[in-house]
This record gives C-alpha cells, sequence and structure tokens, in this order.
C-alpha cells in the first residue's frame, strides 16, 4: 500500500515554498492557521483550494469546518478539543475526509467509532511548530494502530533524517511540516522523502 506524504503548511513559510512542495508532489496538505481571523483563514484557503486542484492534492483543513466546506476542502482535521468526530460527520456527510489527533488507544477508539477516516498520532520528535506537544511512545503508538485499523500519519518534528522509525512501527504516512517547509528547497525535500517512502514499502 502507497504511504502518504502529508503537508502540514501555513502561509508563514510563503507561498512559493508550499508551491514548490505541491509541484514536487504531495497527497496531502493541511492548511492549519493561527492568529489569524476567520476571514484571512478562508481567504489562505480559497487559494490553497486553487493551488490543489491544479497539483491534483487533498486539501484539508485544521479545525474548522466552516473553512473546509466554504474554501472546497476535501476534508478537515479534527483535535481533541475540536468539535467531536461524530457531529463533524454528521455535518459534512459521508463524502468529506475527517481526520481526527489520537494520542492514545482510547481516543483512537473512540474516533474509529465515531467515523474518522483517518488518524494523526504523536509527536514523535520535538518540534518547533508545536512546542507544547507531548512525545508518544512506540508502545502507545503501536497499541493505537491495532485499536484503529484505519490510516495513521505519524506526526512531530519528521524529518528526511528520522523517518524511519515511525514507518518501523507502522505508519501509513508522515505528517510534515518544517522538516519540508524550512528547508531550502522545499521540491527537493519532499522528492528526497518520496524516495524513503517508496523504499519503506
Amino acid at each position: 500500500m502507497k504511504k502518504w506524504l502529508y503537508l502540514i503548511a501555513d502561509f508563514s513559510y510563503g507561498e512559493d515554498k508550499i508551491k514548490a512542495a505541491l509541484e514536487a508532489g504531495v497527497d496531502y496538505i493541511q492548511l492549519r492557521e493561527k492568529n489569524i481571523s476567520s476571514a484571512e483563514y478562508l481567504l489562505r484557503a480559497k487559494k490553497l483550494a486553487k493551488l490543489t486542484e491544479y497539483y491534483h492534492t487533498r486539501l484539508i483543513i485544521n479545525d474548522r469546518m466552516d473553512i473546509a466546506v466554504l474554501s472546497g476542502a476535501q476534508g478537515v482535521h479534527l483535535g481533541q478539543e475540536d468539535i467531536p468526530v461524530r457531529d463533524a460527520r454528521s455535518f459534512l456527510g459521508a463524502d468529506k475526509i475527517i481526520g481526527a489527533t489520537a494520542k492514545t488507544a482510547e481516543q483512537a477508539k473512540r474516533a474509529l467509532k465515531e467515523g474518522a477516516d483517518y488518524l494523526g498520532s504523536g509527536a514523535w520528535f520535538p518540534t518547533d511548530t508545536k512546542k507544547d506537544a507531548v512525545s508518544i511512545s512506540e508502545e502507545i503508538y503501536r497499541e493505537i494502530l491495532n485499536t484503529a485499523p484505519i490510516p495513521n500519519v505519524a506526526v512531530g518534528g519528521i524529518t528526511a533524517e528520522n523517518l524511519r522509525k515511525p514507518l518501523e512501527c507502522g505508519a501509513q504516512g508522515l505528517a510534515i511540516s518544517a522538516g519540508i517547509l524550512k528547508a531550502d528547497d522545499p521540491a527537493a525535500e519532499v522528492r528526497k522523502i518520496r524516495k524513503l517512502l517508496e523504499g519503506e514499502e
């Protein structure tokens, strides 16, 4: 089964870097914006929706169902403090992708039962993107995988240098932010990670 390359982005990295990563080929891109108005969030989401349509990449919006619907994104990713997956599924219907953060087997079990399509679990490594992220152990990660047999994307400080560990544990994909977008050449970084992912299959 093909492993996902899942890019987490915000416009602070620069539109050119995001575009370069998309052009090199990612399967999903999650727009995660903080501390901006809803109006600005929607503008950025609509702009990214046009880019993802051109590059045939699925667009996921972090936290905000309303932004996901209004921008034409393919789905939404929900954290533990966001709207419950069951309510999101009821509102969005069967066609939208719903991802959920799961840091424990219990959270994974609940998300699966409520209709999540995939899970994001971490943090695998220290990350500047989320300074308060709590690290996950291999044991807990394997418990999550065993509890919820849907795709699981490993997240948190992942780079081309350290990605083997989550893959060896059974991750279906890798969610990467700074590990791609902080690189001088994001496209080259995407291609490097792609080769490593293909080598794991």
